[in-house]
């Protein structure tokens, strides 16, 4: 029998217990950046490198209806929601999500979220301790919330934060972070499916052209306005992965914490070395370990080879952590994105592609401009880290520090 067509073992179990390692250690002993293996009693296909980023894009190899495990709908994304959608249906969905790339939308979220951060600011120089993760999602959900045009009255912010941090939280794992994700989800989309209701009836006034404004007129043509549940997953769904820079932000104070020369660059205020310090945290920092795809037809892959009906992998963390592309994966080094723009098909922490037609996030450039900009403003606070357990656990996803980030004695600028 050929090799490639050889019974597989299911790869599960180790994927719980290895996390973000699962693929790289499988890929390790492959000199073609290519593993066959089984996931979720499904054969699989794992792939690694800017040309398997376009393999793995390519709408003839995989489609994402049916892909997505319901555990992850039912906590990070949400039933019927755009990462589910192919083809026409996800081009004309997409196209709620779209105008946020604009860089004029980019910058009024980032206006908002960094005037929450200052207002933050003065109250953590009255407190003994600050934990930045937790601070860090309520400054996010409260610059959102007023950017996406939620009337005040709607939001209650710190506990709709700890809601849309355990959407994120608890999508990878099961337990009691994945039974509180699915808690959260469930309570968020009743809140927000009201929302969306009385915005239609008109009890209820969304700015024009807002993004609450947007979600509740979208239609998916030919089918008509989307029903105020499938409404409120999209609208969460530009909620909470804003939130979630939280993560990000947590990693550029570890970053600057591990290395404090990169400080002083950011303070000056060098736009250029603050993007370049925000992709490096997005790179050199574990978020999403991998991404799957259910294939349309059988396919091959430097030799290897996945039926039909199967998942093809995209292993993230592997080649943003990869030697071939980046030399010294794990050294911390910003200066590496001055002198370019990082290629698309390398630089995949949000996935690949392209964010106007196919399945990229479209959050990506509002996650590096609030990363930008937040990694600036952390960079001139002035406070003292006390000691604590600031290991980032890979078997954890998604992962961070462990203590949060905890900071006291907090300065303003």
């Amino acid at each position: 029998m050929e090799a490639h067509r050889r019974p597989l073992m299911d790869r599960t179990l180790p994927l719980l217990t290895e996390g973000y390692a699962w693929l790289p250690n499988r890929m390790r002993d492959s000199t073609d950046s290519v593993v066959r293996t089984r996931l979720l009693g499904k054969p699989a296909l794992a792939v690694r490198g800017p040309e398997a980023v376009r393999f793995f894009y390519d709408e003839g190899h995989v489609h994402r209806q049916g892909a997505v495990p319901a555990p992850v709908l039912d906590t990070l994304f949400g039933q019927g929601a755009v990462h589910t959608l192919d083809g026409e249906a996800h081009r004309v969905r997409k196209e709620l999500f779209l105008p946020l790339l604009d860089p004029g939308r980019v910058a009024g979220l980032t206006e908002h979220v960094t005037a929450a951060w200052d207002e933050a600011v003065r109250s953590w120089s009255e407190r003994p301790r600050v934990v930045l993760f937790d601070e860090a999602g309520v400054v996010l959900t409260r610059g959102v919330c007023r950017w996406a045009g939620l009337p005040a009255e709607a939001v209650d912010v710190e506990p709709l934060a700890r809601d849309l941090i355990a959407m994120v939280d608890g999508f990878a794992t099961p337990g009691p972070r994945h039974l509180r994700a699915r808690r959260a989800r469930a309570r968020q989309e009743a809140r927000t499916a009201r929302l969306i209701a009385d915005v239609r009836s008109g009890a209820v006034a969304a700015p024009a052209d807002s993004v609450l404004d947007r979600v509740a007129r979208h239609r998916d043509a030919p089918d008509g306005p989307l029903d105020a549940g499938t409404a409120a997953v999209e609208l969460l769904n530009v909620l909470r992965p804003t939130v979630a820079v939280s993560w990000f932000v947590a990693f550029a104070a570890h970053a600057l914490h591990r290395r404090p020369a990169h400080r002083e660059r950011l303070r000056s205020g060098d736009g250029a070395f603050a993007t370049a310090f925000a992709h490096e945290v997005r790179r050199f920092y574990p978020f999403a370990p991998f991404l799957g795809g259910r294939t349309v037809t059988e396919l091959t892959w430097h030799g290897a080879s996945v039926p039909a009906g199967g998942i093809l992998l995209l292993d993230v963390y592997g080649q943003n952590h990869d030697e071939k592309l980046w030399g010294d994966p794990y050294v911390f080094r910003p200066e590496r994105f001055l002198h370019r723009p990082p290629d698309p098909d390398e630089l995949i922490p949000q996935g690949g592609g392209d964010a106007a037609t196919g399945h990229r996030c479209p959050g990506e450039r509002i996650t590096v401009g609030l990363l930008e900009s937040l990694a600036v403003r952390l960079a001139r606070l002035e406070y003292t880290v006390p000691e604590q357990d600031l290991r980032i656990p890979l078997r954890r996803i998604p992962t961070r520090p462990r203590s949060g980030f905890a900071v006291t004695g907090v300065r303003g600028p």
